[in-house]
């Protein structure tokens, strides 16, 4: 079995895969129920303006491993005038708050509403509730070389979860 027809990439697998894409889209069209387009397209309401999503849920992979990312942090609580943290949560599934110039992006912890997962709870994201999905006010920065592969998840309301 050869490379496909074309070697424009330098990449076997990403030259097969183009040459499956191509053929599919000769054949029917190409279009996925669950996208980073579709979730972007609803995002910005190209179908329903009205829809107050306003959030692309992600999950990230590592490169290398390709294993998913898995986030931790606490939130800041003050108890009688004192500042502490709660207990750390875990999640894989981030919104990403900003992008700098350098490649760095600021992500926020999503996490069911109601849910505060020990660090040690989770194992894949297939344990992670995606019920009802709240922003956590927790972010962390990473750097965006270190990543393969990125999954949006539909497009969601974070914000006004009523």
């Amino acid at each position: 079995m050869g490379c496909g027809k074309n070697f424009d990439t330098g990449s076997c697998v990403e030259d097969i895969l183009r040459d499956i894409v191509e053929a599919q889209n000769d054949i029917v069209e190409n279009c996925c129920d669950t996208s980073c387009e579709q979730s972007i397209s609803d995002l910005l309401g190209d179908t329903d303006t009205s829809n107050g999503l306003d959030t692309v849920p992600v999950i990230l992979y590592c490169k290398g491993d390709c294993k998913p990312f898995k986030g931790f942090g606490a939130e800041r609580k003050i108890h009688n005038g004192h500042f502490g943290m709660t207990d750390i949560v875990a999640s894989f599934i981030f919104r990403v708050k900003k992008i700098d110039d350098d490649g760095c992006a600021v992500l926020e912890l999503l996490i069911a509403d109601g849910e505060t997962c020990g660090h040690d709870h989770l194992k894949d994201p297939t344990e992670q509730s995606t019920k009802k999905l709240e922003a956590t006010g927790i972010c962390m920065t990473v750097d965006l070389d270190c990543f393969c592969h990125v999954t949006c998840l539909p497009a969601i309301s974070v914000f006004n979860n009523d």
